[in-house]
């Protein structure tokens, strides 16, 4: 009995590490050709002549910890930022141990909310990581150092203001006309109908947290202030308005967190979208002030998009990762009880 306890306690610890493939649900924004939307002062978005996939929710801590435990055990670029647990805003995203062997843990309920504290330089070599088969390792041309992005080092906000999306690219951070087509382009043909909201309405959206939600609705602060959702969380959960999507399917682009674009407006700068729980309603007729690469706040996040495809792209962690680990599990029992007397003695 001895023995096969500790046979099982070995494949239980085995089955742990090999954790089933992370998950990013995409909808499929069509109607290629469209024409772009007429902002006076600002510029004409949203047209793209290809179909594309976005994901459907922003990128959650949940996620963006599991990234960190596939590539940051020394972090050397810094993809881990202290405020995420420190901060009473933050994601609460928690760093132990000691370079080399870093790990990293998220509170439960935070998981699936937005990450924060997060760059364009991060939000890179995230999309670099799922690119590459969501790899585990040092950071390098193989994890997070190539792939969508060739970064191979670059931190500065003049080094990644030259970095563009590479011909071969999947996953991706967003350009500005993808964004916007996503949040507000009615998906009625290849037409230059849009919405005014990324909730598929022209009215102001409520930020109210309504059970079940009755549509357009975003997690944004009134005056007052009136938060969605005040301390200690902030933002909701994504996807918590559930009947507030926009017309492709996507979530959460009017608020919760300010989204990174790929878009280089001006020199030294990357373009955001969207609203935050920290500012006010956002429409399309509002385009936030631009920030830095190396810029990282409280209510500052993103989303990914993949190329060339229009529907959900990455295993499913309840369907193909359990296979997965099963089949592993089972592999290396065979293995334990072939080899029980080495293993046990």
């Amino acid at each position: 009995m001895k023995a096969l306890h500790v046979l099982v306690t070995l494949l239980a610890a085995r089955a742990a590490l090999a954790a089933p493939p992370l998950m990013i649900e995409t909808v499929g924004v069509g109607n290629p050709g469209n024409a772009g939307d007429p902002i006076q002062f600002q510029g004409v978005f949203g047209a793209v002549d290809y179909e594309f996939a976005i994901a459907k929710y922003e990128v959650t801590a949940g996620q963006y910890a599991a990234f960190l435990n596939a590539v940051a055990a020394s972090d050397p670029y810094l993809l881990y930022d202290a405020r995420m647990w420190t901060n009473a805003q933050g994601c609460k995203i928690e760093r132990t141990g000691s370079p080399g062997s870093y790990t990293y843990g998220v509170a439960p309920d935070r998981a699936n909310r937005p990450v924060n504290f997060v760059s364009w330089g991060d939000a890179a070599r995230f999309a670099n990581w799922l690119h590459n088969g969501q790899p585990s390792g040092a950071p390098s041309l193989a994890t997070t150092e190539d792939g969508a992005y060739f970064l191979d080092g670059k931190m500065s906000d003049f080094e990644l203001e030259s970095v563009v999306r590479e011909p071969d690219a999947t996953w991706v951070i967003p350009t500005e006309n993808e964004w916007y087509k996503a949040a507000y382009h009615k998906n009625d043909g290849a037409t230059g109908n849009y919405f005014s909201f990324p909730t598929a309405s022209n009215a102001v959206a409520s930020n109210d947290l309504i059970d079940p939600d009755p549509g357009n609705n975003a997690t944004y602060q009134r005056p007052g202030p009136d938060f969605t959702i005040g301390p200690p969380y902030f933002r909701t959960e994504v996807g918590a308005h559930e009947n507030s999507e926009s017309p492709y399917g996507t979530f959460d682009q009017g608020g919760n967190v300010l989204e990174f674009n790929e878009t280089v407006p001006e020199t030294d700068i990357r373009g955001i979208r969207g609203g935050s729980w920290f500012w006010g309603d956002v429409s399309k007729f509002t385009r936030p002030v631009d920030m830095h690469s190396s810029d990282e706040f409280s209510d500052l996040g993103f989303r990914v998009a993949r190329v060339g495809v229009t529907s959900q792209a990455v295993p499913s962690a309840s369907a193909a990762g359990l296979l997965a680990t099963l089949a592993c599990v089972a592999s290396i029992g065979i293995v334990a009880l072939r080899r029980r007397g080495s293993l046990l003695a």
